[in-house]
Parts: C-alpha cells; sequence; structure tokens
C-alpha cells in the first residue's frame, strides 16, 4: 500500500509540473529547442530528462548536446527538456513515475536495475570487475547485454543509450586511507541499492545508502566518513570541501545508461524513437571526451583546493582486488544466475 501510495505522489507531482509549465532551466538551449522559432506542434512531445547531477559537470554539459541534437535534427515534434539537480525527484521516484507512463528519462546504471527485477544486470557494479573501457565497451556490445536489455524491457524500462562514461568512481574521505583494512569502521556513501552497498561493504567499509543532494551535509556533520563518485561528481557537488583525502582506486569503471518507460517509448512514432536513440548515443561519445578532457582538471583543481590525493600502489591494488572476491561469492543472495561472473568475463572477451 505504501508503495502505490508513492507512486501516487509521484504522478500526482510530475503531472502538477508539466500542468504549471515549468520550464528548463537555462542551460544554453531553453526548454523549446527544436521549434526553431516557429509555433509549436499540437502535439509536441517534452522529454523531461531528470538527473542528480549539475549541469556545469561533463554528463550536464553533454545533455545539454542532446538537447541540440534533437533540436536540430528532427522535425520539432519532440524537444528535451533538462532538470538538473534533483529537481523531478530521486533517481527512485523518476523511475516509479516512468513505470507509469511519464515522458522521463534519468540516467541509472545496473545496480538499479537489479533492484528492479533484472538481478543479473547488478553485476556490472562490481568492485573492480573490468580492467579497462574496452571491456565495457566490448561487454555492451554483446549478446549478453542485448539479452539483459531485453528482459529489462519486460519490466517496463527502455534503454536509450550504453555508451557513457560516468567516470571512474573514486572514494573521498575525512581521513587517510590507502587500503582495505583503513576502510573498517569508516560510514562511505553509496547511492541506495543493494548491489553498491555490498559491494562497498565487502571492501571493508560499512556502506551508506543516501541521495546524492544529502552527502555535502552528512559529511559536514559526521554523520558519514566518506564517499564514492567520479571526480566530476565530487568536485562539482563540494564534497572535497568536507572531506579532503581522495583515494584514487578507481573501484568502478562506471559507464552509464539513459532509461525510459517503455510505455512512453512505445507511445512515440518510429521516426521519434530513432531520433531519440541515435542522438542520445551521439551525445554519448561528446560526454566521453568531456570525461576524459576534465578528469585531470578536476584533480588539480582538489589539490590546488587542499586535497591530499592517495594513488593506489600494486600491492593495495591486489588487497582490494581480493576482498572483492566476497561479493562476487554472494552471487546467489542477489538472484544471480550461475556461474554469472564467469559469464560475464567471457562477454567481454577476458579469460
Amino acid at each position: 500500500m505504501k508503495r502505490l501510495i508513492a507512486l501516487a505522489a509521484t504522478l500526482a507531482l510530475v503531472v502538477g509540473l508539466t500542468a504549471c509549465g515549468q520550464k528548463a532551466p537555462e542551460t544554453g538551449a531553453n526548454g523549446a529547442a527544436g521549434t526553431n522559432g516557429a509555433e509549436a506542434p499540437a502535439a509536441q512531445v517534452k522529454v523531461q530528462i531528470g538527473f542528480e547531477n549539475s549541469i556545469s559537470e561533463p554528463v550536464g554539459q553533454a545533455l545539454v548536446k542532446w538537447q541540440e541534437l534533437v533540436a536540430e535534427k528532427g522535425d520539432g515534434s519532440m524537444v528535451i527538456e533538462l532538470f538538473p539537480d534533483s529537481q523531478l525527484g530521486s533517481k527512485s521516484e523518476l523511475i516509479d513515475s516512468m513505470l507509469l507512463g511519464e515522458p522521463i528519462v534519468t540516467l541509472a546504471d545496473g545496480a538499479f536495475y537489479a533492484d528492479y527485477g533484472v538481478p543479473d544486470m547488478g553485476i556490472l557494479f562490481g568492485p573492480f570487475l573490468f580492467d579497462s573501457w574496452d571491456e565495457c565497451w566490448e561487454l555492451v556490445e554483446s549478446e549478453w547485454y542485448a539479452e539483459q536489455s531485453g528482459l529489462l524491457e519486460e519490466k517496463g524500462l527502455k534503454l536509450l543509450a550504453s555508451n557513457w562514461k560516468y567516470g571512474e568512481r573514486h572514494t573521498i574521505t575525512k581521513t587517510l586511507v590507502e587500503s582495505p583494512e583503513d576502510l573498517k569502521g569508516l560510514k562511505i556513501r553509496v547511492p541506495s541499492n543493494q548491489i553498491q552497498t555490498e559491494g562497498f561493504n565487502a571492501l571493508g567499509a560499512t556502506a551508506t545508502g543516501m541521495a546524492l543532494n544529502d552527502v555535502y551535509q552528512a559529511l559536514q556533520t559526521g554523520t558519514i566518513d566518506g564517499a564514492e563518485n567520479p571526480l566530476a561528481t565530487l568536485y562539482g557537488r563540494k564534497h572535497h570541501e568536507v572531506a579532503t583525502y581522495l583515494l584514487l582506486d578507481g573501484h568502478v569503471k562506471n559507464f552509464t545508461t539513459w532509461v525510459t518507460g517503455t510505455m512512453f517509448f512505445d507511445s512515440l512514432t518510429p521516426e521519434q524513437q530513432e531520433l531519440l536513440v541515435s542522438t542520445g548515443e551521439e551525445a554519448g561519445f561528446h560526454n566521453n571526451d568531456l570525461v576524459d578532457a576534465s578528469t585531470e582538471e578536476y584533480l588539480q583543481m582538489m589539490i590546488d583546493e587542499g586535497v591530499t590525493v592517495t594513488e593506489v600502489s600494486p600491492e593495495n591494488l591486489e588487497k582490494f582486488k581480493a576482498a572483492s572476491a566476497s561479493f562476487y561469492e554472494k552471487g546467489s543472495s542477489f538472484g544471480w544466475s550461475e556461474n554469472l561472473y564467469e559469464t560475464v568475463k567471457a562477454a567481454m572477451g577476458s579469460k
């Protein structure tokens, strides 16, 4: 019953925002992009992209590119509106709205899809699963990934693009951390899902699920001792102001996806569907260039602002990988298929 009430409340919120004619934030291209100054068609589809990040981060700027591409390549029957900084609600709230048929798109990852009924996708967020970005893209192009995407559609969620780098996820803390032993007893914020919680617990910490919007204050007040995210997000959210030790562990090579509801996607014309998917993938390549170019810049800015940066030594890297093995051994508790780890490693070309 609580779940139904939450879904109804989410739907009411989204409908209310739409009825009030809420505009997209200033991003260099307004929410009505795509009309080229002409009167909008009566049946114009407004795709609302809600996300937790700031518009200044690489992912935010790449979304502006996606917005522009739809405007440039479309016929004006579909436009993208951007809502950064959780303006439309949390990730879980947005996904619930999608399942009700709302014209919403958001950023989500395998760990969340595991919680929404496709458990094997949770392995994508396993610690130290990928050794390189090439392995990520090989897996995305594999038959295994296509099968998982199909299962997700059966649950009501349609993947639009899976080629976006979110970045390597690193750990920022209020005390120096160099090895798994140093994580013991520390409360580290992770997104609120089982996979990332268990993944960080395996590395020695006490994982604490929390919305991204709440992390700064939680670090400031001592509710948590650290957080993990790519450099762009850590810097964009100013977490380094209240946690000044950064461990470059790269525990997850985080490629991310953009998802919408199958109910909404199926309501689009074939031309609109193709436009949304193709421009989403094109914007993904732009995003990846931005992420690559900004990594060293963000790192240097953090150093300049007083952050102590620690690179993982080869010895400690082996310790982290050994600690992560306990996570994969729990596969049955996540509802994973038998021998999933071996299946996925084979699909990405690893031996």
